[in-house]
């Protein structure tokens, strides 16, 4: 069972990948798949859409499990990547928040859009405000705005654990931020996140 949080410079590559991912190019994609076999550092997995994939894993790609947290795990001055749907009255409603490590304060910094839904969102900020009174709520600023999240009580809260590709199993399902197209078909993945909470975000 993965526990410890990680820090520093080993997940660096994983976050700077975020920070690149609304920019994607035709020859980068991003994966969201349950892996059906590994072979050394290659994965065979099924995305959402049942199109089977062949993903190498890059070497001294960092692998991070995502780990469960609580809405009280974010305090004031968090650095959080929320998820989240527009509402009618201009807040967005959280459907997954991560926590991010001190260390990559700052990576992608902004609110655009993301692909989990029609009309998503993706907001990366510091905490200002939260507020547990008449509902959970966050308020988020970043360079050039700010966004008031509702964080409802089925929103999904990680972080990330320690991991390695031998912690990568059949029927795990995995999130790979920017994997290159090879000429040969496959991917190559720079890094993947993996577990059950949050990795389809």
């Amino acid at each position: 069972m993965v526990k410890h949080r990680i820090t520093g410079a080993s997940t660096f590559a994983f976050f700077l990948a975020v920070s690149m991912a609304a920019a994607q190019t035709p020859e980068v994609v991003r994966v969201r798949g349950t892996i059906e076999n590994v072979e050394g550092s290659t994965l065979s997995v099924k995305d959402r859409s049942g199109a089977p994939l062949k993903i190498k894993v890059a070497d001294n790609a960092p692998v991070n499990a995502v780990v469960k947290a609580a809405y009280g795990d974010i305090k004031v001055n968090s650095y959080i990547a929320v998820t989240a749907v527009p509402q009618p009255d201009g807040s967005q409603r959280a459907v997954a928040i991560l926590i991010f490590p001190e260390a990559l304060r700052g990576i992608a910094e902004g609110h655009r859009p993301w692909d989990l839904s029609p009309n998503s969102t993706m907001t990366n900020g510091t905490v200002d405000t939260v507020t547990s009174v008449e509902g959970q709520t966050l308020l988020m600023k970043y360079k050039g705005g700010e966004q008031k999240v509702v964080v409802p009580a089925d929103a999904e809260i990680v972080t990330f654990g320690r991991a390695g590709i031998a912690d990568l199993k059949p029927g795990a399902k995995i999130f790979v931020v920017a994997a290159k197209k090879l000429a040969d078909g496959t991917l190559e993945a720079p890094n993947v996140a993996f577990g059950d909470y949050g990795v389809w975000r």
